[in-house]
């Protein structure tokens, strides 16, 4: 049964309205007012009413009658309980609610009519209010997604420093081998234009053979190989490692849904934080056989991100950090564990809390998990923790395959 739009308050000593000015009030009401006199003619119909009563499919312009509206027994039943209410198609497939009163004079039956479609003016103003807010909101979680990265990214700066520096500065070293055994080249090539250019080029072969044995020509021509090589490789460990960083880094702001491969991005996150792990840490990895999904990869990342570090800084000294993945029943997951101490019960109740953290101050915001349940959420999935104290801890992240569709 629809709920009575109106509520009866109180008034002491109310003193009665001249005509013109119910009328105005009545006006600017949006439900249908109408009263009825005992015979079951229209006395009285507000604005709202009348625009509701001429869309009714038995309006032929006339005033209609109460009969004409209600079903019979309604009118019997609001004298003999004091109210009647109900749902009235409307004609169209409209559906309007009602409420009939009988007045107190005993002659007249008070009938409102209201449109559950209708957006009154201010909810329009309470759902702008809410469309902004719900921006707001959506913006500072965009800002404190964003802000929590390049905080991850702070942490590992020094390790992700030396991860590029390493290569950096063997390609440097062979640079400047790769100079000296150009230099002898020169130097070898210079010793046969000398001879080409003699009278007798042969004679010239006793100082080209000394040239090749005191510059070592041999032993570059095997080196030099070799050398490529490892630049080569060095380079692409840069761009490996600055693509992983900008992969991780940049914001999804088209929140384009996209089919992603899993595992590609749990290495990608690896490349980024394994100088943080390799020290006190082996890796093991278990992967199933996963099906692309559809995620924002990104935010996944980061998720794999604050699931590593913690896994590695659970770990006191040296341990065994457990990558696992699987797919079953058009879901997947991937598993995070670690050998550590393990997560007592009344922490395991609080970890996903914002800024709640067990780490020295400094060493952690206490958003990591927190903002991972919230991305997990987001992708219609679910976090699930094992741990038991001197047992280590497993952090399993499941997902669905394909994102659920809004209904029409």
């Amino acid at each position: 049964m629809p709920q009575c739009p109106c509520a009866v308050i109180p008034v002491p000593n109310p003193t009665p309205l001249p005509p013109a000015i119910l009328d105005e009030a009545l006006a600017r009401v949006q439900e249908g007012v109408l009263v009825y006199g005992r015979d079951g003619t229209l006395v009285h119909a507000n604005p709202a009413a009348q625009v509701l009563y001429r869309s009714h499919p038995l309006y032929s312009g006339a005033a209609p009658r109460i009969e004409d509206l209600l079903p019979p027994h309604a009118v019997p039943q609001a004298r003999e309980q004091g109210r009647w209410n109900d749902y009235l198609p409307f004609g169209e497939g409209r559906v309007l609610a009602a409420w009939l009163h009988p007045l107190p004079d005993g002659e007249h039956t008070l009938l409102l009519l209201q449109d559950p479609g209708l957006v009154r003016d201010s909810d329009q103003e309470l759902l702008r209010r809410h469309a902004e807010l719900n921006v707001r909101l959506t913006a500072a979680q965009e800002q404190l997604l964003q802000a929590e990265k390049m905080a991850s990214i702070g942490q590992l700066a020094a390790g992700v420093a030396h991860e590029i520096n390493n290569p950096i500065g063997y390609v440097h070293s062979n640079l400047g081998s790769l100079q000296e055994y150009l230099s002898n080249l020169f130097a070898l090539v210079d010793a046969y234009d000398r001879a080409l250019a003699s009278p007798d080029p042969a004679a010239q072969r006793q100082e080209i053979d000394a040239t090749r044995e005191q510059l070592d020509i041999d032993f570059i021509s095997r080196d030099l190989p070799q050398l490529l090589t490892e630049c080569r490789q060095g380079i692409e460990r840069v761009t490996r490692i600055v693509k992983d960083l900008k992969d991780f880094s940049r914001s999804d702001r088209d929140h384009s849904w996209k089919l992603a491969d899993l595992h590609a991005g749990l290495d990608s996150t690896l490349n980024i934080v394994w100088n943080e792990l390799r020290y006190k840490a082996t890796l093991d990895k278990q992967y199933g056989t996963l099906p692309m999904i559809e995620c924002l990869q990104s935010e996944l990342n980061q998720v794999f991100m604050n699931l590593l570090l913690n896994a590695g800084q659970a770990i006191e000294e040296r341990g065994v950090i457990t990558l696992r993945s699987g797919a079953a029943d058009g879901m997947v997951w991937v598993e995070v564990g670690d050998d550590g101490p393990g997560i007592p019960a009344d922490v395991q109740q609080r970890i996903f809390d914002p800024f709640f953290t067990t780490k020295p101050v400094g060493k952690g915001t206490g958003l990591g998990l927190s903002i991972s349940y919230g991305i997990v959420a987001k992708h219609h999935g679910r976090i699930e923790v094992d741990s038991n104290p001197g047992e280590g801890s497993r952090f399993r992240v499941v997902l669905p395959t394909r994102q659920p569709r809004p209904r029409l």
